[in-house]
């Protein structure tokens, strides 16, 4: 039997109002402990106030909103299906010959546009939320008053220092940061009164200062002298460095391909950047299979009266499912799984299963 295009809709219908139901309470959930945590942060610092500290944890929303996704597509479907068992709505649909795959297609499908909004509309909104979020947390928490860029035309980093800023450019990087060569080094008196200029062929990071060879000296009141090693003083450390990276949450889908071949170029790993591309695009692929995990229980509870048992065993299949693949993106962070691999696993894993669950259960 085909099912109608009304019960196609109308099935579609309960999927979106199950999801945003569910989203909706973990979202305010993850608002409600992100704002705690950030008062608590927030408790013995003069400069932050509550008008602050609210609008730092709206910044959070839309990232958590992204990660909780999965989990509001596997309860919303679930939801949705115990909706429609309950009222024996999906009961009269089986008798009247619609399959499971019929009257779960309106929610894959729902699920993969979901996934698709979320990467490439949706995520843009969020990465430059979390940038700004990023930009305060330096600010206010860790008083951070180093930064660093990677563009086309090299690398910059900006210093503080006891006689006032500096701000450093590299042609070319190695040692993961540890090494620039072709190296500018602008000094600045206050906040922009320039005080000087060294470049050098190479600058090498030591224990609080950078080691430049083969350098030239320069600035507004005094000729330029040529000297073989020079020393500038620094608070940046390497692991400070590679941490002022912007963090792969804060790029967009769009952003984050060319950003990593400007990483690539630059002389710096890009594993954190890839494996979050990754993870995005495999995104739609892991709602599908949160959609196929409810159904799979879903399906059961059609034919059985024990419904508390079964959406329990389901939510927890599906809770288990999402942590193996933090494990899983754990490894691949670390690098002891190709990046792709590392992404595209939980989803490929968890939609295998749960359509072979499927296959099983109707048709075997």
């Amino acid at each position: 039997m085909r099912m109608s295009y009304t019960l196609t809709l109308y099935f579609g219908r309960q999927f979106l109002l199950g999801m945003g139901i569910v989203l909706a309470v973990l979202a305010s959930v993850a608002f409600l402990f992100e704002l705690a945590e950030l008062m608590r942060r927030a408790a013995n610092r003069e400069e932050m106030d509550a008008v602050l500290v609210f609008q730092m944890a709206l910044l959070r929303v839309p990232l958590l909103t992204q990660k909780i996704l999965p989990i509001a597509a596997l309860f919303g479907s679930m939801l949705a299906f115990y909706w429609l068992t309950r009222s024996q709505q999906l009961v009269v649909a089986r008798g009247a010959g619609v399959s499971v795959w019929q009257f779960i297609m309106p929610a894959l499908l729902l699920a993969g546009g979901v996934g698709i909004f979320s990467i490439t509309v949706f995520d843009p909104f969020a990465s430059a939320a979390a940038a700004r979020f990023e930009q305060l947390e330096a600010r206010y928490f860790r008083g951070q008053t180093s930064s660093l860029a990677v563009s086309q035309n090299g690398l910059w980093l900006r210093q503080a220092g006891p006689d006032g800023q500096s701000v450093i450019h590299s042609e070319h990087v190695g040692q993961q940061g540890e090494e620039l060569g072709e190296v500018t080094i602008y000094f600045y008196e206050g906040a922009d009164r320039f005080a000087g200029r060294v470049d050098a062929e190479t600058a090498v990071l030591r224990e609080g200062h950078w080691e430049l060879f083969n350098v030239l000296l320069s600035g507004p009141d005094r000729a330029p002298q040529h000297i073989e090693r020079y020393i500038v003083p620094t608070t940046l450390t390497l692991a400070r460095i590679q941490d002022s990276f912007a963090p792969p949450e804060t790029l967009s889908f769009w952003e984050l391909p060319a950003f990593i071949d400007t990483l690539r170029e630059a002389g710096f790993s890009a594993l954190n950047h890839r494996l979050h591309w990754h993870t995005l695009l495999s995104s739609p692929l892991l709602l599908l299979a949160m959609v196929l995990i409810a159904a799979t229980f879903s399906l059961r509870l059609t034919r059985h009266g024990y419904a508390g048992l079964l959406i329990v065993g389901g939510v927890f299949v599906g809770l288990v499912l999402y942590v193996a693949g933090d494990i899983v993106l754990a490894l691949g962070l670390a690098g002891n799984v190709p990046a792709a691999l590392a992404a595209w696993t939980p989803a490929g894993v968890s939609t295998l299963l749960g359509a072979a669950t499927l296959f099983h259960l109707e048709d075997g």
